[in-house]
């Protein structure tokens, strides 16, 4: 009778069995993304070509208005789906807007090309495409940060100088003003006006949506608790939420105000500020930021109950649903005009 094989596994099978499995997860991906670059030169070229044709003479430029119709239906005879008439005026979008677009193929699907296409303002155009690029943004974050205005919000608080920086760099996180938005947006809750909700619940609301709350709040934050409490006296306080910001080196607490802040609510952040500082922090870290987000801000309060506090801490405004843009983008469009004027 023969003896049954060992079932023990050999020495190193675990790094057998690792090693294929990391090289065959990285040539998926390189493979999907090699399609994608291929994918999207071919839809700028298809671009260049339609072009490069109606600038052929007058004769072609008079007839421009029906080629894209014209093309549709041949090349859809001949390729089948995907040479629709939007698709075609995309491809010639692309090419206009992108003469050297070819480098995009590297960075972006087509589908968040298309997204950037959609924003007619070269400022705004470019500033998403800095921060989709550096904070690796999925399709469906870069429609929410448009939809939310971001580039319309971090603006309106710069002046010219400062807007054009934005566009051309993104967000760049170099010091604690560089996190604020005004004002902070959670439509993702989808708790439309005027529904009301607790503290509590809109913690436990932000806390369930932690993903989209850490999208908007901005790149580099990590979450470390809810209700965090500290304990002075036998007497315990609770921060609201508490996170981590990486690139700053520091703890950022956010207390949420249902109605106007009031000084008492200035004065015990400040507290909490000198908790962290001094029980919380370890060497090399740097002061902790305080953000108190409310529904309504009174500037005249927040400033004299801020006088020489912390320059650490901040009192942002949030709502519960998109904000105007055209408002937004008048705002903007004030700043550049005053700024050019001078």
């Amino acid at each position: 009778m023969s003896k049954p094989a060992s079932t023990t596994l050999p020495e190193g099978y675990q790094t057998l069995q690792k090693q294929i499995s990391d090289t065959y997860s990285q040539g998926r991906a390189q493979a999907f993304q090699a399609v994608n670059t291929q994918l999207v030169e071919t839809y700028w070229l298809l671009g260049r070509h339609i072009v490069e044709f109606e600038q052929g003479g007058k004769e072609r430029a008079e007839y421009g208005q029906n080629l894209i119709k014209q093309l549709a239906a041949d090349l859809a005879l001949r390729h089948g789906r995907g040479f629709s008439r939007s698709n075609l005026i995309r491809f010639r979008q692309f090419y206009l807007t992108y003469p050297k677009g070819a480098t995009l193929s590297h960075l972006f699907s087509w589908s968040h090309i298309i997204e950037l296409l959609k924003i007619d303002d070269p400022l705004e155009r470019s500033f998403y495409e800095q921060q989709c690029q550096k904070e690796r943004w999925s399709v469906r974050e870069l429609i929410r940060q448009k939809e939310s205005g971001l580039f319309l919000r971090l603006a309106a608080s710069k002046d010219r100088d400062g807007v054009l920086q934005l566009a051309k760099e993104g967000q760049v996180i170099q010091q604690p003003t560089d996190l604020l938005r005004e004002p902070y947006v959670f439509e993702f809750l989808k708790t439309p006006e005027p529904y009301q909700v607790s503290e509590t619940q809109l913690e436990t609301l932000l806390c369930d949506h932690l993903q989209a709350f850490l999208l908007e709040l901005g790149k580099g934050f990590t979450y470390v608790g809810r209700q965090y409490r500290i304990t002075l006296n036998n007497t315990h306080y609770k921060v609201d939420l508490v996170f981590y910001h990486r690139i700053l080196r520091c703890f950022v607490l956010i207390d949420l105000k249902l109605g106007e802040v009031r000084h008492h609510d200035i004065g015990q952040m400040n507290m909490y500020l000198g908790y962290f500082a001094n029980e919380e922090n370890t060497e090399g870290e740097n002061p902790p930021i305080g953000i108190i987000l409310s529904r309504n801000k009174d500037e005249l309060l927040v400033e004299y109950a801020t006088y020489n506090l912390d320059s650490q801490l901040f009192v942002q405004k949030y709502q519960l649903y998109l904000p105007d843009r055209e408002s937004l983008k008048r705002e903007l469009e004030l700043t550049l005009q005053e700024a050019s004027d001078e």
